[in-house]
């Protein structure tokens, strides 16, 4: 089983030394992902995590999947509200595929970034 690194470019991805996803056989494991686009970050936790999605369906698509392949997810946010404001954002991107999914409040390290999400994904 051949295993494709997926990276999406990031400075921190060579710094840390990971990649962005990582696809081995049917199954693909994006990275915590955060709501950067170009260097820039909202500071709306909604926005932030819109982003995070986009970079993560970029990143299953080149590894020729979908968010409707997500089985799993992981979110973590800065703050106990932020849960509410992320939720909807999460069930327009999963309504259809209800995958598997934990919400964890923590710090992350960036103080900018309110949400990271990470996915699992299975291609079927």
């Amino acid at each position: 089983m051949t295993r494709q690194l997926i990276s999406s470019g990031s400075a921190f991805e060579e710094v840390a030394g990971y990649s962005r996803a990582v696809a081995q056989g049917p199954w693909v494991f994006v990275s915590g992902t955060s709501g950067y686009d170009n260097g820039q970050i909202s500071d709306d936790v909604a926005e932030q995590a819109r982003q995070a999605l986009a970079t993560i369906a970029k990143a299953l698509a080149e590894a020729g999947a979908s968010l409707k392949d997500v089985v799993r997810v992981r979110a973590f946010v800065t703050e106990p509200g932020f849960f509410e404001r992320i939720a909807p954002v999460l069930g327009e991107a999963f309504r259809g595929v209800r995958p598997a999914n934990t919400t964890v409040v923590t710090g992350l390290v960036d103080p900018k970034m309110k949400v990271e999400i990470e996915v699992t994904a299975f291609k079927a």
